[in-house]
C-alpha cells in the first residue's frame, strides 16, 4: 500500500475518532485498517495513537503527523482540482453540515444551484441544528449561525441574522401592543429553547443602551417554523430572526413592535478546520454561497 493510502487512513481515524468509525467511513474491514495502522507506525518507527478502552488519543508524533497528513492530502486533491479546473470541471465530494431552518429555506436552494453549476461535485448535507464537531464526524463544511465562540475554526462571514419581535394582528387587539421592553414581562412570549435562556431576551433600546428583559414564556419550541404558526395563530409575541417571519409580516399575519429596539444579531458563518487546506471544491462554494448571500439579505428587504 503507497505512502498517501497509509495517510488517507490515518486521517480517517483521527476524524472518525475510532478505527471501526474509520473502517465504516472507508468501507474496509475494522481488520484491514487496523492492520494498515500498524504498518504505518511500524514502517515511522513510532506510536501514532495512544488506545484505551474508550477512546483513541494522538500522540505528540502523531499530532504532528495527522497535521502534516491533512496538508499533503489537500495539496494532493488541490492537484487534482487544478488538473479538473483546467478542463472546466470541479470533481468530489463535499460533506456540509447546515443548520436546520435557515438551510432548508435559504441555503439549500443555493446548494442545488451550485450543483447544476459543477455537475461532478457530489454532495452529503446533513440538516441538523445540534453543534457538530467537524473534524471527529469528517466534515468538509459547516454554516452556523451564532456570534462564533469557538476560535479553533476559521470562518467565513455569509451574512447579518437579525431579530424581531412580533405577534398577530389579532393577538395585539386583544392584549394591547407594548410600548417599551419591560412591558413583555405582562405578555405571553413564545421562545425559541436552543439557547441557554429561553426566557431572558437582550436588546438595545432606542437610546442605544443594552438590557435584558425577563419574559414569561408560554411555548418554548426547537423549532423556528413551529414557533412562527404558533404567533400567527395568536398565541403570544415571537422574537425570532427574519429570515423566518419576513413573509409574514410582508404579509400582514405577523406585526412587528418595539421595531425602534434592536434585538439579539447573530450572523450566518461558513467554518471549517483550521488543520484542514481548503480544497479547490471547498473554497469555490464558500465563494459562491458568499456571492449570492452578499449585500442586504433579501429576507431583510421591505418590498
Amino acid at each position: 500500500m503507497d505512502k498517501f493510502a497509509h495517510m488517507q487512513i490515518f486521517v480517517a481515524i483521527v476524524e472518525a475518532g475510532s478505527i471501526s468509525g474509520a473502517a465504516e467511513r472507508l468501507g474496509l474491514p475494522k481488520s484491514a485498517v487496523s492492520r494498515r495502522l500498524a504498518e504505518l507506525e511500524a514502517r515511522l518507527g513510532v506510536s501514532l495513537i495512544q488506545r484505551t478502552t474508550r477512546r483513541l488519543n494522538l500522540t505528540d508524533s502523531g499530532l504532528a503527523f495527522y497535521e502534516r497528513s491533512v496538508a499533503i492530502l489537500a495539496d494532493l486533491d488541490e492537484a487534482e482540482s487544478a488538473v479538473s479546473q483546467a478542463h472546466g470541471a470541479l470533481k468530489g465530494g463535499l460533506k456540509v453540515a447546515l443548520p436546520l431552518s435557515f438551510g432548508l429555506l435559504h441555503l439549500a436552494p443555493l446548494i442545488q444551484e451550485f450543483m447544476t453549476l459543477h455537475p461532478d461535485v457530489r454532495f452529503e448535507l446533513d440538516f441538523n441544528d445540534r453543534r457538530i464537531d467537524l473534524m471527529q464526524e469528517g466534515f468538509d463544511l459547516a454554516v452556523r449561525i451564532a456570534t462564533l465562540e469557538d476560535s479553533s475554526l476559521m470562518a467565513r462571514r455569509l451574512a447579518p441574522i437579525r431579530h424581531v419581535l412580533c405577534a398577530s394582528p389579532g393577538y395585539l387587539s386583544r392584549h394591547g401592543t407594548p410600548k417599551v421592553a419591560a412591558d413583555l414581562a405582562s405578555h405571553a412570549c413564545l421562545a425559541y429553547s436552543n439557547v441557554r435562556d429561553p426566557g431572558l431576551w437582550s436588546y438595545r433600546g432606542p437610546d442605544g443602551l443594552p438590557g435584558n428583559v425577563r419574559v414569561p414564556v408560554r411555548l418554548a419550541a426547537s423549532s423556528g417554523e413551529f414557533l412562527m404558526r404558533a404567533a400567527i395563530a395568536g398565541e403570544g409575541l415571537l422574537l425570532l430572526p427574519t429570515f423566518y417571519v419576513h413573509e409574514a409580516v410582508q404579509a400582514g399575519r405577523l406585526v412587528q413592535v418595539l421595531d425602534d429596539h434592536v434585538w439579539p444579531e447573530l450572523g450566518a458563518y461558513a467554518v471549517y478546520p483550521p488543520t484542514r487546506h481548503l480544497s479547490r471544491r471547498v473554497r469555490a462554494l464558500i465563494d459562491f454561497l458568499a456571492d449570492r448571500l452578499a449585500g442586504e439579505p433579501y429576507w431583510d428587504r421591505r418590498k
